[in-house]
């Protein structure tokens, strides 16, 4: 039997064994290992079994995955970013729609001590979801604008994502990193524009004024916020100015974030705990997903199917903007039913080729996924992060609500992908194509 047919009767099984909600990594090693032994024997695929998970998980830069989801479990679990929330309202306090302004913000700066969509979405839920319906926000539209501020977690530096594409696709990971902070700002500004037009096309949904009472004075609302805006200085300074590299950085941040919740007493002895273990948890289920996506590497390049389909779409002879608006489609199905690392890891192997015959810039296609990732993040059926916010508010709305909350700010997020295509410059991103 051929290698190419091999190769696609494995990705046919893959999407199978997806459908049956068999779990990603179970998936993905399944097809890779018996893809190579049915090409090139037992083996081989012992070879490549006992071989891979080391080769991967002994990369030096995925040192930093543990220590960003460590610091941004921390952070949550003290509460230590909890101020954020209250520095926003103290500065677009006489804004209309200044809550949700506020959330947007505070997202966007938790998101710098994170490094998780998840965890942002969590944390800015419980703090602001309660104000903004006490303060007279239609509920949906509150869930909403939180499940999509969250999104941004992954989009500003540390990125938890950006930093598992670069040692995929071989990339710099602070270009990454500085690469996605102007989508990220975008992305805040794009939200913050929905927020101002609906405070006057739909006032009863968004308040246009907010109790002055329970503003707090912006200087005390910036000491409570000087622990982040330290860690955050400290983490960016310390990498962009060369003191230390993008892996160390995550060590930098998990200890400054943990000194600091120890020194202040925010967190307890079961606190730390729980931190450490929903690190190990959630840091094992990612690494055996990457582990998965390594082998399928492998085996595409094995059984040349990687290249035979870059053959293939080459032959259509598309141009870059028809490649990536197909590949815009694509990603908006996956999302509809896979998280991002899945949706990620299991596409990266076949695209790769593909974006290097377009001659597509990686940097550039990193920020792109990314983006692209996170829209699946709030796309329904399989929405995390608006699971995440019904989770948080319990019987205040129903999911579907919080669906219909989230409707105007995809818009905005499409309306980004599609700068991000057209005019990459206006994102201080390289131009691909």
């Amino acid at each position: 039997m051929s290698g190419i047919l091999v190769g696609s009767i494995a990705i046919a099984s893959l999407l199978a064994l997806l459908a049956w909600r068999v779990p990603v990594a179970l998936s993905l090693i399944l097809v890779s290992f018996l893809g190579v032994w049915a090409t090139f024997g037992l083996t081989p695929a012992w070879g490549i079994l006992k071989s891979t998970p080391y080769d991967f998980v002994a990369s030096w830069t995925l040192t930093s995955v543990p220590m960003f989801v460590l610091m941004g479990y921390i952070s949550f679990h003290s509460g230590i970013t909890s101020g954020l929330f209250r520095l926003a309202k103290a500065l677009f306090s006489r804004m209309p729609g200044s809550l949700a302004i506020s959330s947007t913000f505070a997202c966007t700066g938790f998101a710098a001590v994170c490094g998780s969509s998840v965890a942002c979405a969590a944390a800015m839920g419980k703090i602001a979801i309660p104000e903004m319906v006490k303060s007279g926000y239609d509920r949906n539209f509150a869930c909403g604008s939180i499940a999509a501020g969250g999104t941004i977690g992954a989009l500003i530096p540390p990125s938890i994502l950006m930093i598992i594409y670069g040692v995929i696709a071989q990339v710099s990971i602070i270009s990454l990193f500085l690469a996605g902070i102007g989508v990220g700002v975008a992305t805040a500004i794009g939200y913050i524009l929905v927020i101002l037009a609906l405070s006057w096309v739909k006032p009863e949904w968004v308040p246009r004024s907010l109790d002055r009472s329970d503003v707090p004075p912006l200087g005390k609302a910036l000491m409570e916020t000087g622990p982040v805006l330290f860690i955050m200085a400290g983490i960016f300074g310390g990498m962009f100015g060369g003191i230390f590299t993008a892996t160390e950085a995550g060590a930098v941040g998990a200890a400054l974030s943990l000194g600091y919740a120890v020194i202040s007493r925010r967190i307890n002895r079961r606190q730390i705990l729980e931190s450490l273990s929903d690190t190990v948890s959630t840091c094992g289920s990612l690494l055996l997903v990457g582990v998965g996506a390594a082998m399928l590497t492998k085996m595409l390049s094995m059984t040349g199917l990687g290249l035979y389909i870059s053959q293939i779409i080459g032959a259509f002879n598309f141009d870059y903007w028809q490649l990536m608006l197909m590949i815009v489609a694509i990603y908006l199905v996956l999302g509809m039913f896979l998280d991002p690392f899945g949706a990620m890891l299991i596409t990266l192997p076949v695209f790769l080729p593909i974006l290097h015959h377009y001659h597509v810039d990686l940097i550039f296609f990193g920020v792109f996924l990314v983006k692209m990732l996170e829209i699946g993040m709030i796309t329904p059926p399989v929405g995390i992060n608006v699971y995440v916010i019904k989770s948080v508010v319990g019987d205040l709305t129903s999911l579907n609500g919080v669906f219909k909350g989230i409707g105007m700010f995809f818009v905005t997020d499409i309306l980004v992908i599609g700068g991000l295509i057209f005019f990459p410059s206006l994102f201080f991103l390289p131009v691909s194509g």
